[in-house]
């Protein structure tokens, strides 16, 4: 089981329903293959860096998950194959990064 880091961009055009079914679809999905979910984050509204697809904000998600290493490919074909995905980014997280995101969980707990 390796560990992993997902972030991706929704259209900016989706409602508030459509956004959460579709980050509740890939949980299950990610659920459904073994994974372990450590860790969701919804960053919200951002406005990109660069226009994409003519857009100039997305909706922005993280996942922080464990699993076997081929579920990965199935998980971007996935991505790739729905319009609603801008972009996407998945980082295997070596020790450091992983004590990084924990205590950046607690940072971001303490905050709150």
């Amino acid at each position: 089981m390796n560990h992993y880091e997902t972030v991706f961009i929704l259209n900016p055009v989706l409602s508030e329903p459509q956004i959460k079914e579709t980050v509740k679809k890939y949980e299950d999905f990610l659920v459904s293959k073994g994974a372990k979910m450590i860790a969701k984050e919804d960053w919200g509204l951002k406005k990109l860096a660069y226009p994409i697809q003519n857009k100039k904000s997305g909706f922005y998600h993280l996942f922080e998950y464990t699993v076997p290493g081929e579920v990965i490919d199935s998980l971007e074909v996935e991505f790739r194959r729905d319009e609603r995905f801008m972009r996407y980014l998945t980082v295997k997280l070596d020790k450091h990064a992983v004590a990084w995101a924990e205590r950046r969980r607690k940072r971001d707990q303490q905050k709150a």
